[in-house]
């Protein structure tokens, strides 16, 4: 814990005591899921007729609930959504991609041995002609942690073939924190290091263990829509083939190298490796169809009673995959139930429960953004362009997948962190008799793959909250049972659905908490910090002046 932790435990103690416990109604939580996830919303899609419902439930929700519009102004006064321009990029046809070894070429087959992203270059074709491929190891470049993949290797014109993860997963030279996932680890960062070195392509090979997730999560989530913020040179943050491709795949192409897969492996956990050359080829043709398009986060308020322009936020993202390749039973809607229609059921009766209780002094600011299946969108622009300042937004309070397997001894936050706002939670799950068990998935780099992170990078304090594993019923054995049988056969998958057997009982108790947090927070006058070695505590400290 911080050294601040005992001034921030003070200072809460000292803010009014809330006179009744909310009450919260677990059969509409699960009404909300049920509905946003139903066929009639189509998997929730950004830039679709399903956003349109998506966004016109959400405000109706807000308005019931007793919120006032929080976002961006229409007129004189602010209206319910905030504008967010997006590129929408999808492939056009066919695309052929295919591979040539020592002249016999291997045509491949997109979604089951390649997961293409369409294009978020902004161009409207891709055409690439026998590109050399070339093995990068983890696709590393961290000068502050003595570490380069690349070697001066000039990749202008050629392919990256990377690992998933970051090179201490599986037991490297230590560099890079041991099992816990830094952002090198993370497929968007090797896409972003691909534009950087100028190659034509990305191939990022996956692995279940490193990816944290399997084959299907990956193909269903690159084989749809693609979105970006729109950026003045998209080409500086995407190569023009983003893809991954089947472990099996990757062996073979090793092999025609001469090289064996879990040799070149160990030899990428050293900082010595060199790139190697795979004396492979690739060309793709395929045609792509961009546009710009303008999504919309959902923002509900309330403004606070002394303190009207300082705000603490809840946040979870109402989109999903929509409709996409079908699973074995024919099912082409991604309905996404616990990913997320949980995390904005909870923000909805959040919303209703401080609005039926004494106002905050701080004013409560309620986002469901979009496109968080995209690449964080939603949150990346609201960060950039923010509805209320960042430097007065005491903390986010994020929910993604948050409804779990029933009641639970414990909670966790996504990814490690070290900041005065998990103290605070630590500090109220204990008055409620639960305690704080750290990310048991950190190597899933968890910490980076929800929306609290655009906020974190921004220097605001911010946590992602996960529902605990220690089970009342089954204990931790069964919670990580429970919780690894989803990410195999339902997340990013059609199965993802409400169903009206889920356990609720865990939603009252972390409804509970996650309530009592933000009215900490909002009541007193505490300004959350890092911790002094966090990469984030510096953006945090440009802004100390405008706090008071």
């Amino acid at each position: 814990m911080l050294k601040t932790l005992a001034l921030l435990t003070g200072v809460a103690m000292l803010a009014p005591a809330v006179a009744a416990p909310p009450a919260f109604d677990t059969a509409r939580v699960s009404e909300d899921v049920r509905t946003l996830s139903s066929d009639a919303f189509e998997g929730r899609a950004p830039a679709t007729p399903a956003e349109t419902r998506t966004i016109d439930y959400l405000v109706a929700r807000m308005k019931a609930a007793g919120l006032q519009p929080g976002g961006d102004m229409a007129g004189k006064a602010r209206g319910w959504t905030q504008d967010v321009p997006l590129l929408k990029s999808d492939i056009a046809g066919d695309a052929r991609i295919s591979l040539t070894t020592k002249g016999a070429t291997r045509p491949l087959t997109r979604g089951q041995e390649i997961a293409v992203r369409a294009a978020l270059t902004g161009d409207t074709r891709v055409a690439i002609k026998d590109a050399p491929l070339v093995f990068v190891g983890y696709g590393v470049k961290a000068p502050e942690r003595r570490w380069d993949d690349f070697k001066g290797v000039d990749l202008r014109g050629k392919i990256m073939v990377v690992l998933v993860n970051d090179p201490d997963f599986e037991g490297g030279e230590g560099d890079f924190g041991g099992k816990a996932m830094t952002y090198y680890g993370r497929w968007t960062y090797k896409y972003e290091e691909g534009a950087r070195q100028g190659a034509a392509g990305v191939l990022v090979i996956h692995e279940y263990e490193p990816a944290s997730y399997g084959w299907a999560t990956v193909a269903n989530s690159n084989g749809n829509t693609m979105f970006d913020i729109v950026r003045a040179d998209p080409k500086a943050a995407h190569a023009p083939l983003e893809a991954w491709i089947q472990r099996d795949l990757a062996v073979d192409l090793f092999r025609a190298a001469g090289l064996d897969f879990e040799a070149a492996k160990q030899a990428a956990k050293r900082r010595d490796f060199k790139p190697v050359p795979l004396g492979t080829t690739l060309s793709a043709d395929y045609a792509v169809k961009p546009e710009r398009i303008v999504s919309h986060n959902v923002i509900g308020r309330l403004p606070g009673a002394k303190h009207p322009d300082e705000t603490v936020m809840y946040s979870a993202h109402w989109d999903h995959l929509g409709i996409g390749q079908p699973d074995a039973r024919g099912d082409r809607i991604y309905n996404g139930a616990r990913d997320n229609a949980s995390g904005i059921a909870m923000l909805l009766e959040l919303g209703r429960a401080f609005a039926a209780a004494p106002r905050t002094d701080r004013s409560i600011a309620f986002l469901a953004v979009t496109a968080e299946e995209k690449g964080l969108l939603g949150s990346e622009y609201y960060a950039a362009n923010p509805v209320y300042p960042l430097a007065t937004t005491a903390g986010v309070i994020n929910m993604d997948s948050t409804i779990g397997y029933g009641p639970a001894r414990d909670f966790t936050i996504s990814g490690v962190a070290k900041l005065d706002l998990l103290d605070m939670l630590v500090a109220e799950g204990k008055r409620l008799g639960r305690s704080y068990t750290p990310d048991p998935r950190a190597g899933e780099g968890s910490f980076y793959r929800s929306d609290h992170f655009s906020f974190a990078k921004q220097g605001v304090p911010a946590i992602s909250f996960g529902n605990g594993r220690d089970l009342a019923q089954g204990g931790v054995a069964r919670g990580k049972a429970l919780a690894e049988a989803y990410t195999r056969d339902r997340y990013h998958q059609p199965a993802d659905e409400w169903s009206a057997d889920w356990d609720m009982g865990g939603v009252t108790p972390d409804l509970t908490l996650l309530y009592d947090l933000g009215r900490s927070l909002a009541d007193g006058r505490a300004w959350p910090g890092w911790s002094a070695d966090s990469e984030f505590a510096a953006a945090r400290a440009r802004t100390a002046a405008q706090r008071r």
